[in-house]
């Protein structure tokens, strides 16, 4: 087992380096109007026109915030210092606080709504740049967006946080992510990447008030989130915590299970751990559901439908990888590994793209390549193949 892993720390820190934040460095660097291009197509042309949304800006401040920590090298840290200052001098809200959701390519704000996700991400990227660098600028905007999520987005009557608000902190009609989405008040993904950023404040800030909110949001997956019934996740729901329970997303439910045990972890608290731990198991092995024979993870099934989504996206076989990584090394399930290999030979041969860098969005179903979603955008980031690689990098087994 310890050649296996050692051999994928080699191979994942290969393709970081050489696929991945290459790529990004020098393929989608925007030497013309600053920070990063907003898009390349599923082609490989860059959109030199796109809108620049903040969800990536601030994937790739923190990708290359971690792989400078990490790794140390001087390249990685001007491209996570062009990240940073992009979103200090385009995104923020200097009038009302927040981050836009989107800009167009000359940076000027074009989505000025408030989506509690974005503004998490964006504390996830300032805290990691904090954390590499010990950058007090960065430190004191990820604790004042903290702030502003506390004051405008934590529903203090019951509990969790809705999706979006107008600029101006207001209710707002659509609080969608995307259209793939359902229209609703709250959402799982938007908790997971609540509590992701604020645990990663927390390493850097430890401040009491944060703590408690990262424990009631672990509550929230506990208690509401989690379907007691399959295990999974439930995925919508409106203000008062009524959803339809009807969609299971395994790359989600993988994710969750190690994202909730590093909260756990980090607030270094022995009954949240002891009680976190069962449930990490839990929700790993309601994932373990969307698992094929060769180790790939298939994106989701639709229960009330009967129907199941088999196409491979590449963000969850990563997600599907430091899952069942971390099984292994905290509850010493051999089984998780052997499928985390596996799974990492499936991406490697199916998904990295070694002549032009970065990796396809997905396969289908059939063992087509979609050429259809963008290499880079919006949502394709080098965020989750990053942390996959730096999370192997850096785990010590």
């Amino acid at each position: 087992m310890n050649s296996m892993i050692q051999t994928m720390k080699k191979q994942m820190q290969d393709v970081l380096e050489n696929n991945i934040l290459r790529f990004w460095m020098d393929k989608m660097t925007d030497h013309r109007h600053g920070g990063y291009y907003g898009r390349m197509d599923g082609g490989c042309n860059v959109v030199e026109t796109a809108d620049k949304g903040a969800v990536l800006n601030a994937r790739i401040l923190w990708t290359f915030s971690a792989a400078y920590r990490v790794l140390g090298r001087g390249e990685y840290l001007e491209a996570a210092r062009r990240a940073k200052q992009y979103i200090v001098e385009h995104f923020i809200d200097r009038e009302y606080g927040g981050v836009y959701w989107s800009l167009d390519y000359q940076g000027r704000p074009k989505d000025t709504k408030k989506q509690t996700y974005a503004i998490g991400f964006t504390i996830y990227g300032m805290s990691e740049y904090a954390r590499a660098t010990g950058d007090a600028e960065a430190l004191a905007i990820a604790r004042q967006l903290y702030g502003e999520i506390e004051d405008h987005a934590y529903d203090r009557l019951r509990g969790g946080y809705v999706e979006a608000l107008t600029r101006e902190w207001g209710r707002i009609g659509d609080m969608r992510l995307s259209d793939k989405d359902e229209n609703l008040s709250k959402t799982m993904n938007t908790h997971l990447h609540i509590i992701e950023p604020y645990t990663n404040l927390y390493r850097i800030w430890p401040d009491a008030g944060l703590k408690r909110q990262i424990v009631g949001l672990l509550d929230v997956f506990t208690d509401i989130l989690m379907n007691k019934t399959t295990g999974h996740l439930d995925l919508f729901f409106d203000e008062d915590w009524n959803g339809r329970r009807n969609i299971q997303s395994f790359g989600h439910d993988i994710e969750a299970s190690w994202l909730l045990h590093e909260s756990a972890l980090v607030l270094n608290d022995e009954d949240i751990l002891r009680r976190i731990e069962p449930v990490v198991r839990q929700i790993a092995k309601a994932a373990d559901e969307g698992t094929r024979p060769d180790g790939a993870m298939v994106y989701e099934r639709f229960a009330d439908q009967g129907r199941t989504d088999g196409d491979l996206h590449w963000w969850v076989q990563c997600e599907s990888i430091v899952g069942h990584v971390n099984l292994y090394q905290h509850f010493a399930d051999a089984d998780a590994l052997r499928i985390a290999g596996k799974c990492w030979a499936y991406v490697q041969s199916h998904l990295v793209d070694s002549a032009r860098g970065e990796w396809y969005w997905s396969r289908r179903a059939d063992g087509s390549i979609n050429t259809v979603d963008d290499r880079a955008g919006f949502w394709k980031c080098p965020y989750h193949n990053g942390r996959m690689c730096l999370e192997l990098i850096e785990r010590d087994f």
